[in-house]
């Protein structure tokens, strides 16, 4: 018997690094997300197959139980490899059934977005793997990745949500995050992936005493989810730039990319990679492709 699991996306508007210390963050799921397909079977193994957006394979392997159980370690030119034994490893310790009451199984992972997209390729297959094995995500994610888990709760909400961790536990809010603006608003491609473990490490090295930053954050993420203006939504960005700017110790990427641009532009998670959100009160797709950025998507293709 076939089972399909789905999981969304995610964009972190607001709260980037100082989430982990508890402030307040506007994160939204996207369009896009990711299957995961299981099919049982006889042959004592794990047979995995994870398929691109294009439907191009970019991951194939074999797993053998025992590997999963013993959590195996292989030469690090099986990365990924050992990232999937991993988690399953501590998947298996959160429910053993899924490996002691089978004879084998067949996986699938299906994309619908680009995986150098940086929107969750990896939250998504942890939600997945949760929603099949009927264990807590975040806990999984927690025993496994780590991180925050606002990409987790993307994966498991239709709507915008206010996320915050309070002594370590997720509260999640959802809200209706509609704007009449939101044509205004487009997310453009970076054109490379960041590390965000090792962004996170970078921050949590600089951070020093977060509690006005966190206030500064709350303050801001409260006016981004409830602004009614394109101004007031636009400055309220440009607020959280110069903040976050200011604790990372590093540049804006509109000061140091986009410095004409006749609008706001915001980093969305780790800075330096993955997306960005741009407010313009013109369609910015042929200032940001004259650049060499071929990915500009418009707000409503993008948010869910």
């Amino acid at each position: 018997m076939k089972k399909t699991f789905y999981s969304n996306g995610k964009l972190l508007i607001t709260g980037e690094y100082v989430v982990l210390d508890g402030a307040k963050a506007l994160a939204i799921p996207t369009k896009f997300g990711q299957n995961l397909i299981i099919e049982n079977s006889e042959s004592g193994l794990i047979e995995w197959t994870s398929y691109d957006y294009d439907k191009s394979i970019w991951f194939e392997e074999t797993f053998s139980f025992s590997s999963i159980v013993e959590k195996k370690n292989y030469e690090a030119i099986h990365n990924i490899k050992n990232t999937l034994i991993e988690i399953l490893h501590e998947a298996y310790k959160l429910n053993s059934n899924f490996l002691t009451e089978s004879k084998g199984y067949k996986i699938t992972t299906e994309l619908t977005f680009p995986k150098f997209w940086g929107l969750g390729t990896s939250s998504t297959l942890i939600n997945n793997i949760a929603q099949w094995l009927e264990i807590d995500a975040y806990q999984l994610l927690k025993n496994s990745f780590g991180g925050s888990g606002y990409d987790v709760a993307c994966a498991q909400n239709n709507s915008a949500i206010i996320y915050q961790l309070n002594d370590e536990k997720p509260l999640i809010k959802t809200i209706s995050f509609k704007p009449d603006f939101t044509s205004k608003i487009y997310f453009v491609y970076l054109n490379k992936k960041q590390n965000s473990k090792e962004a996170i490490a970078s921050y949590l090295e600089k951070r020093g005493s977060v509690e006005k930053t966190i206030a500064q954050i709350n303050a801001i993420t409260d006016t981004v989810a409830n602004s009614t203006e394109l101004m007031e939504f636009a400055l309220a960005l440009q607020k959280h730039e110069i903040v976050m700017s200011t604790v990372l110790e590093l540049p804006t990427v509109q000061e140091s990319l986009f410095e004409d641009f006749n609008g706001v532009i915001k980093s969305l998670g780790a800075w330096g990679g993955d997306f960005i959100l741009a407010v313009a009160k013109e369609d910015p797709t042929d200032y940001f492709k004259g650049r060499g950025y071929e990915v500009v998507i418009p707000y409503n293709e993008m948010i869910l």
